[in-house]
C-alpha cells in the first residue's frame, strides 16, 4: 500500500506546499502568454494556462510536485489488487464550499462525467480502460479496469474534482467552486483571472492571501510588466533576452529544460498526408533543426530523436536519431510522393502560446519553400486555434504546435497520437496497437519493448515534423523564490516569499 511515506511527506508540508511563508499577507502576480480559455477541468489539458489557474481551486486524488514525483491529495493512499483493481482512500475533511464532501460519490460522479461521451472531454481517451467505478464507502472508490492500466494513479494527477451538485447548477466555464486553497474572486476570458486564499483551510493559510492571472500575449510587454514591478513572474521569454533582463536590478531569469517538445503537426487525415509517407519524410528531410534552434532560441532545446518522447518520459527511445538535413533527398522524396512540382499547404500558428512561434514557423516555411513546398502561414489567437484543432477537429494542412503530459509516461505522450484521440490527427494502427498493448502491461520490460516498437512505426512514417525540446524560460521578482517546473504549471503554492 502507498502510504505511510507519502502520508509523513504530506503531514511535513508537501501536499499543496501551503506551510512556507503563511503568515505573510502578500499577494502575487503571473503573467500568462495565453488566454485561459476554460476554468472547467474535465474540458482542458492546457498545462500553463488552464490548469495552472485550476489547480489552486480544485484538488485531484494524487498530485505531482515541483520534484515531478506524485504524492497524496483528496487521496491519502491507494493499492492495487489483481491487477485490475485500484482502490483510492479518501481524506474525510475535505468540503466544497455549498457544504457537500469531497467523498467517493463525488469522485465516481466527476469520472462518469469525464467517460461520458457526451462531455467530449480531451482526457477521456486516458481512462477508457475504466469500465466500473464502485463506491466502497464515503472514503473509499474503487476503479476497476477491463486490463491492467499501471499509468492510473498518474493520469489521476491531471483529473481535478467538483462538486456534482454545485457542478449540475453551475456553469463550471466560467465559475469555480472547488476545495483548493484558493477561491476565485474573478474571470474575465482574454484579460485576467483573479484568486484569494480561502480563509481556515484544512491546509493551513498558503503563502499569498491573492494570486492574479495577468494574459498579456507579447513578448515585451510581459518584460515590461515585471520589470516594472506590476507582475512577480512570467515564462516564455526570448531566450536573447535571458542577459538584458539579469542585468536589471531586482529581478532574475534562467532557463531550464522541460518536458515539453514543439513540432508542426501533419493532418494526417486528409490529403495531401493521408497515406502519403514519403511527404512526410521529405518535409522532415528539409528541415535544419539545429540552425533553426541556434537562430531562434540561442541554442537552447534538444533536437528529438525522431519520436515525441524525450528522456524524461517512461518509455522513451535512446536507441533513434534526429533526422539528418538533407535537401537533395527532400528532393528526391517529394518527388516520389507525387509532388515534382511541389504544393502548397496551409499552416496555422496559435499566437502566444508557444516560444516565438511565429518566428519558427516563418524560418520553416522558408526552408520548405527551397524544396518546392509553399506554405499560407495563418496566425491564430490561441483560444481560437484550440477550438478549430480539438473542439471542432478542424486542423489545417499544417499546425504548430507543443504537448507535453505531466505524468511523464510514454501512455499519456504516445497517446495523444492514439488512433481515434481528438489530438491526433494521425491512422497508424500499428502504433495505436502497440501502445494499447503496453497500457495493458504491467511488467516495465515488456512495455518498454513494446513503446521501442511504436516510437520505430512512428518515425518510421511521422506524424509531424519532428523538432525539439521547447526550453522552459522564466524570469522572476527577487522578491520571490520559486524552482522552475519541467511541466509548465504555475502554482502559488510552490512560490515562497524571499527572506
Amino acid at each position: 500500500m502507498f502510504h505511510s511515506r507519502f502520508l509523513k511527506a504530506a503531514a511535513a508540508g508537501v501536499a499543496f506546499s501551503l506551510a512556507a511563508g503563511a503568515a505573510l499577507a502578500e499577494d502575487m502576480t503571473f503573467a500568462l502568454s495565453a488566454n485561459v480559455v476554460t476554468l472547467d477541468p474535465h474540458l482542458t489539458t492546457t498545462v500553463g494556462t488552464d490548469l495552472s489557474v485550476i489547480s489552486h481551486i480544485y484538488t485531484p486524488l494524487v498530485i505531482r510536485q515541483p520534484d515531478m514525483k506524485i504524492y497524496p491529495a483528496a487521496a491519502k493512499s491507494w493499492e492495487v489488487t489483481d491487477g485490475l483493481t485500484w482502490t483510492f482512500h479518501l481524506r474525510d475533511d475535505l468540503t466544497f464550499p455549498d457544504g457537500s464532501k469531497l467523498d467517493a460519490a463525488a469522485v465516481k460522479w466527476n469520472i462518469e462525467r469525464i467517460l461520458n461521451p457526451e462531455t467530449k472531454s480531451p482526457v477521456r481517451a486516458w481512462l477508457t480502460t475504466i469500465k466500473e467505478i464502485k463506491v466502497v464507502d464515503p472514503v473509499t472508490v474503487q476503479f476497476v479496469t477491463d486490463k491492467p492500466f499501471a499509468s492510473l494513479p498518474d493520469q489521476m494527477s491531471q483529473i481535478f474534482i467538483m462538486s456534482p451538485e454545485w457542478t449540475q447548477s453551475h456553469n463550471p466555464a466560467i465559475e469555480a467552486s472547488g476545495t483548493g486553497p484558493y477561491d476565485l474572486v474573478s474571470y474575465v476570458s482574454g484579460d485576467s483571472v483573479t484568486l484569494k486564499a480561502k480563509a481556515g483551510h484544512v491546509d493551513g493559510a498558503p503563502s499569498f492571501d491573492n494570486v492574479g492571472f495577468r494574459v498579456i500575449p507579447e513578448d515585451s510587454s510581459r518584460i515590461a510588466a515585471l520589470l516594472a514591478g506590476e507582475v512577480d513572474l512570467i515564462a516564455g521569454i526570448p531566450p536573447f533576452e535571458l542577459e538584458r533582463i539579469n542585468g536589471t536590478e531586482g529581478v532574475s531569469a534562467s532557463s531550464e529544460s522541460s518536458i515539453r517538445m514543439v513540432y508542426v503537426k501533419f493532418n494526417n487525415l486528409k490529403p495531401p498526408f493521408a497515406g502519403n509517407t514519403k511527404l512526410k519524410l521529405a518535409l522532415n528531410y528539409a528541415i535544419d533543426k539545429e540552425a533553426l534552434r541556434d537562430a531562434i532560441w540561442d541554442g537552447q532545446g534538444e533536437l528529438s530523436r525522431c519520436q515525441p518522447l524525450n528522456p524524461a518520459y517512461f518509455g522513451y527511445n535512446p536507441d533513434l536519431a534526429p533526422f539528418p538535413y538533407d535537401p537533395e533527398k527532400a528532393k528526391s522524396l517529394l518527388a516520389e510522393a507525387g509532388f515534382a512540382e511541389g504544393l502548397t499547404l496551409e499552416f496555422e500558428v496559435p499566437m502566444g502560446r508557444y516560444l516565438l512561434a511565429s518566428e519558427m514557423a516563418q524560418a520553416i516555411a522558408a526552408q520548405w519553400a527551397e524544396i518546392g513546398v509553399n506554405t499560407n502561414i495563418v496566425e491564430m489567437e490561441y483560444g481560437r486555434w484550440l477550438d478549430k484543432y480539438q473542439n471542432a477537429g478542424q486542423m489545417g494542412d499544417l499546425s504548430y504546435i507543443g504537448q507535453s503530459w505531466p505524468t511523464l509516461t510514454a501512455d499519456g505522450m504516445l497517446g495523444l497520437l492514439e488512433p481515434g484521440n481528438i489530438y491526433a490527427y494521425y491512422d497508424n494502427e500499428e502504433f495505436g496497437n502497440l501502445i494499447r498493448e503496453a497500457r495493458s502491461l504491467t511488467g516495465n520490460d515488456q512495455r518498454l519493448a513494446l513503446y521501442k516498437k511504436a516510437t520505430e512505426s512512428f518515425c518510421a512514417s511521422p506524424a509531424h515534423l519532428v523538432l525539439f525540446d521547447q526550453p522552459t524560460t522564466y524570469a522572476l521578482r527577487d522578491r520571490i523564490k520559486w524552482q522552475a517546473r519541467a511541466d509548465d504549471i504555475f502554482r502559488a503554492m510552490d512560490i515562497s516569499v524571499a527572506k
